[in-house]
């Protein structure tokens, strides 16, 4: 289904998007990143930082970072209230997405991972391979959001097309 080549690619991509996406949000005022957009998360900042503590949580349930401040959905638009911070945090955790993929043992991808889920309040177990998947899917599913807001309050981030990636960006 999916190889550490994927997984770097997909991991590069991340990075390339997230700076995109930072440096289109530091033009505007820290009001104008909070102000509520109607996103599922509500704003710029609290999607983007709903996004920084996903990849939190899953990096540590693969045992590849450090666990989220926060513990639920909910509060994860709190994972980090201050914006410098939230920019030095994302760039370490893209860091460690780069890292963990280049090191990832392909042979664990036929393996399950078991998790509590607080989302569904039960133990979950599921592929392995499909949980980053999902990881790099819902990464590119919130940044889609904050690109139309960041679109709808006059700035321009990159596009977001996989393949016009800039060359030897890893």
């Amino acid at each position: 289904m999916i190889s550490r080549t994927y997984m770097e690619t997909m991991a590069a991509y991340n990075r390339w998007q997230n700076e995109s996406l930072y440096g289109a949000s530091a033009n505007l005022s820290d009001d104008e990143r909070r102000a509520d957009r109607g996103a599922f998360f509500g704003s710029i900042h609290e999607t983007l930082s709903h996004l920084l503590w996903g990849n939190k949580i899953w990096l540590s349930r693969f045992g590849a970072g450090v666990a989220a401040r926060k513990a639920s959905i909910a509060d994860s638009v709190e994972e980090c209230p201050d914006w410098d911070e939230m920019v030095r945090e994302r760039q370490a955790v893209d860091q460690q997405i780069i890292a963990w993929a280049k090191n990832f043992d392909e042979t664990a991808l036929d393996e399950d991972l078991s998790w509590f889920s607080g989302a569904v309040g039960r133990e979950v177990s599921k592929p392995l391979a499909l949980l980053i998947t999902h990881f790099f899917n819902h990464q590119t599913h919130h940044r889609g959001q904050v690109h139309a807001m960041l679109t709808a309050a006059g700035q321009k981030p990159d596009d977001t097309d996989l393949p016009f990636k800039p060359e030897g960006e890893t």
